[in-house]
């Protein structure tokens, strides 16, 4: 069926009552935004791998929402101590934390993630760089010796963007960073049943009896208490969106992630859903280049690429005609964020004139190589983005390979570090939330470190002594003064081509309430008698 005939049907489902549920009320079905392919929230980066990390993972920090100032608050952990002049932390495990496998979570486990983690992720590794001994002294206490005091601490265990900071038990931890764990157990409030796992179509969650949540606080983005009212949750994929709106419109599903743009008028007219953007901080779309293959690895050749970028295309093209639901122009860091500047904007503002961009990138070296796209199909905004960016380079007289995959194969090939012609990449696409870009310590992809960057492996000596000098900066003036240089430096090597914030709504029945803020998590939801 195609879509246009898909789209009437849906449309048509607003003039029937709603059927009777499949589910009974301590189930609820979910349609992600794309397969979830793959399961460790530590090896991949991917939206969808890091929203089931927080159904079946814990963390020791967990992030609260825009309102209480994007703070990390405790979570597994009860608390900590700062000794020795802000040098040393000691965290301290709250009692009756178990694994799924029935295992009590214990300080080693704690410590073995960590390290892990610091492997992957951006914030984990400006960590580990000033850690001088991360140990478990006892069953209850993990310790950082740091060389510096580090008072973003809590935060680069907590924050909920890039690679979450997963607990899980030291025998999956042990797995070396770069290869996938071979089990999913952690001591979240769900625990993954693999027996029912059907790829590419079911994922099943099963209410954890034995997680015990905070005892205080108010559920707010990934902090606070998590409080399971569902026994069941089933991940139900469906790549086409107007199946998907249908499903949702009759009944047969709970909740739709993410519907595209074109959907949303359709979906809002039904009395029996509700539209809602859950997420205010919104997501950054971005366009991410290979720095180690030709042409991306010339510099002057990204850069003369800057005068292509017409970020209101790529917005209206992922999140719709209507200017609320996107912002333009979008430097390196958010718009939210407090040290976001005009520092270099001019150069993707104004008039694009493709002529122009054609000659300066053949006079910048561009020798007619085929750009090799990575696009992920499924995911309706990365794919919107890719296809401005393909109808772009062609304007501009690049050669386009567009490989259309979905959204796992896309995570797992951009890895490679082969060349393009041989199962490499030289760009894609995609989108990561916007406290990712609210400072240069959360921006994974402003990470210039070369190998053990973000796939694209971008070099910058420069950016990475600004980076390190923001970590240190005395006051928010000198962290606008350093932010400011950084983007300045950005908009000359191009790490990579900022797209513009988009907010994306999600949509469910409206028989479903206390739907939590920021990432689709599932505690606190529950269903309305």
């Amino acid at each position: 069926m195609n879509r246009r005939k898909l789209l009437a049907t849906a449309t048509a489902a607003l003039a029937m009552p709603a059927v009777a549920r499949a589910a009974s009320g301590s189930v609820l079905k979910f349609v992600p935004q794309s397969d979830l392919g793959l399961l460790d929230p530590i090896w991949s980066t991917a939206t969808v791998t890091r929203n089931h990390g927080y159904m079946v993972f814990d963390t020791l920090y967990a992030q609260a929402g825009p309102q209480a100032g994007g703070q990390a608050l405790p979570q597994m952990v009860a608390g900590h101590v700062i000794e020795n002049d802000g040098k040393t932390w000691n965290l301290t495990l709250r009692d009756g934390l178990l694994f799924h496998d029935g295992q009590k979570v214990l300080a080693r486990d704690c410590v073995a993630s960590i390290r892990r983690w610091g492997v992957r992720d951006a914030f984990g590794q400006a960590l580990m760089q000033r850690t001088d001994e991360l140990s478990a002294p006892d069953d209850r206490t993990i310790r950082f010796r740091l060389k510096a005091p580090f008072p973003l601490l809590p935060m680069a265990l907590g924050h909920t963007e890039a690679t979450m900071c997963a607990m899980m038990p030291e025998r999956l931890a042990l797995t070396d960073p770069f290869k996938q764990i071979s089990e999913v157990v952690g001591s979240g409030p769900f625990r993954f049943k693999p027996d029912e796992r059907v790829p590419g179509s079911l994922y099943v969650y099963q209410r954890f009896a034995e997680y015990q949540p905070r005892p205080n606080g108010t559920p707010d983005w990934t902090s606070g208490p998590k409080v399971v009212k569902f026994d069941r949750v089933e991940w139900r994929v469906m790549p086409d969106p107007a199946v998907a709106a249908t499903a949702l419109q009759s009944g047969e599903v709970d909740w739709v992630e993410q519907p595209p743009a074109d959907l949303l008028p359709l979906l809002r007219r039904n009395a029996g859903v509700r539209v809602e953007i859950i997420n205010p901080i919104g997501s950054c779309g971005l366009m991410r280049p290979n720095h180690l293959y030709p042409p991306f690895n010339n510099q002057a050749v990204r850069r003369a690429l800057l005068g292509a970028i017409d970020q209101s295309e790529f917005m209206i093209a992922a999140a719709g005609t209507d200017p609320s639901l996107w912002q333009v122009p979008v430097g390196f860091f958010a718009p939210a964020s407090p040290v976001a500047s005009d520092v270099g904007m001019a150069v993707l503002t104004g008039k694009r004139d493709y002529d122009k961009v054609k000659r300066d990138l053949q006079a910048a070296g561009y020798n007619g190589e085929k750009i090799v796209m990575l696009v992920a199909a499924d995911e309706p905004d990365l794919k919107a983005y890719a296809d401005v960016a393909a109808e772009m380079l062609k304007r501009v007289g690049m050669a386009v390979d567009y490989q259309a995959l979905d959204a796992g194969t896309v995570v797992q090939r951009r890895t490679s570090k082969k060349p393009p012609d041989q199962g490499g990449w030289n760009l894609f696409c995609t989108g990561l939330g916007g406290f990712t870009f609210l400072d240069p310590v959360r921006n994974v992809p402003l990470r210039c470190n070369g190998d053990a960057a973000w796939p694209g492996w971008p070099t910058s000596p420069t950016i990475e002594a600004l980076r390190t000098a923001y970590f240190d900066a005395a006051d928010l003036a000198a962290q606008k003064r350093l932010a400011a240089d950084i983007q300045a430096q950005a908009f000359i090597e191009v790490p990579y081509y900022p797209l513009g914030l988009g907010l994306f709504p999600t949509a469910y029945r409206a028989d479903l309430a206390d739907v939590p803020k920021g990432i689709p998590v599932f505690w606190s939801v529950r269903r309305q008698a």
